[in-house]
C-alpha cells in the first residue's frame, strides 16, 4: 500500500491511496476532528484510524460520502464514535450484512447538517440523488475545501471512470447535484478519486456529462448511432458507453 497525507488548508488534510487512487478526508477542529469516508473494509480502516491518530488525538466523528464499499466499509475500525450519512445510504448498508457493519445505522443527513467541531464549523449536506441514492458532501467553509465524494472524479485522461455510472446512478439527475455542489463556492475540491483541484472540476464534470446525456438521448431517438456518439463524446470511450447502455434514467 501506497499513501500519504496532504494538507489542503490549516487543520484540513486528504489521505491519498494509490489504491482505487482514492482519496479521503480529515478535518481537526478543537474539539473533535471529522473523517471523510473510513475506506473498503475493517483492515483498511484499522490502518486509517492509525494513520488518524498519528495526526491528532482528538475524539472523532465519522461522515460517509455514500454507501459503496471503497468509501464505508471501513467504518468498524472507527466505532464507537458518531457516524453521519445519508439514509439511503444507511439503508444500503444496512443490506450489507450487520456482521461486516457493526453498530449501524447511525446518524442521518437528510438535508444538511452544520458540524461544531470546536472552533470550525463543517457544513454536511445531500445534494440530490446522483452518483447514489445517497451522496454526502461535506464543506468546510473557513478552508474553502469542499469533499465530494465520488460525485466528481478526477482520473487521468477523464472526469470519470467507467465504473462512476452504477446501476444505483441517477444519471440524469446528476448536472443539478452538481449545481449545489459548485452552489458552495469551494476553492479547492477533494474528488473521491483523484488528485483535488480547483472548483473548475465540478463545471467539467457537469459539461462531461450534460454533453454524454443529449448523445444518448439522440441515440435512444434513433437522431444518432452508437459509434458516432462515441465519436463525439468528451469522455472516454469506455466511460460514454458505460453511460449509453445504462438502464433507466
Amino acid at each position: 500500500m501506497n499513501a500519504r497525507w496532504v494538507e489542503l488548508a490549516e487543520g484540513v488534510l486528504v489521505r491519498r491511496y494509490t489504491e482505487l487512487d482514492l482519496s479521503v478526508g480529515l478535518v481537526l477542529g478543537d474539539d473533535r476532528c471529522l473523517v471523510v469516508d473510513t475506506r473498503g473494509d475493517a483492515e483498511q480502516g484499522a490502518e486509517l484510524a492509525a494513520a488518524v491518530r498519528n495526526i491528532t488525538s482528538l475524539p472523532w466523528t465519522a461522515v460517509l460520502t455514500h454507501d459503496h464499499y471503497d468509501h464505508a466499509y471501513g467504518v468498524s475500525a472507527f466505532l464507537p464514535c458518531d457516524v453521519w450519512a445519508h439514509s439511503a445510504c444507511w439503508d444500503e448498508l444496512g443490506k450489507a450484512g450487520k456482521a461486516a457493519l457493526p453498530g449501524l445505522p447511525g446518524l442521518s443527513v437528510e438535508h444538511r447538517v452544520t458540524l461544531d467541531l470546536g472552533g470550525r464549523q463543517v457544513v454536511l449536506a445531500h445534494p440530490g440523488v446522483a452518483h447514489s441514492p445517497g451522496d454526502v458532501v461535506v464543506y468546510v467553509a473557513d478552508a474553502g475545501v469542499l469533499f465530494a465524494g465520488d460525485l466528481v472524479e478526477h482520473v487521468p485522461g477523464s472526469t470519470f471512470s467507467a465504473e462512476s455510472f452504477g446501476s444505483d446512478t441517477a444519471l440524469a439527475a446528476w448536472p443539478a447535484a452538481l449545481d449545489e455542489v459548485a452552489a458552495f463556492g469551494a476553492a479547492t475540491v477533494v474528488p473521491g478519486h483523484g488528485e483535488p483541484a480547483g472548483p473548475e472540476l465540478v463545471e467539467t464534470c457537469r459539461s462531461g456529462l450534460l454533453t454524454v446525456l443529449g448523445l444518448r438521448e439522440r441515440v435512444r431517438a434513433g437522431e444518432l448511432s452508437r459509434e458516432a456518439a462515441l465519436a463525439r463524446s468528451p469522455l472516454p470511450a469506455a466511460v460514454t458507453l458505460a453511460a449509453l447502455t445504462k438502464p433507466g434514467d
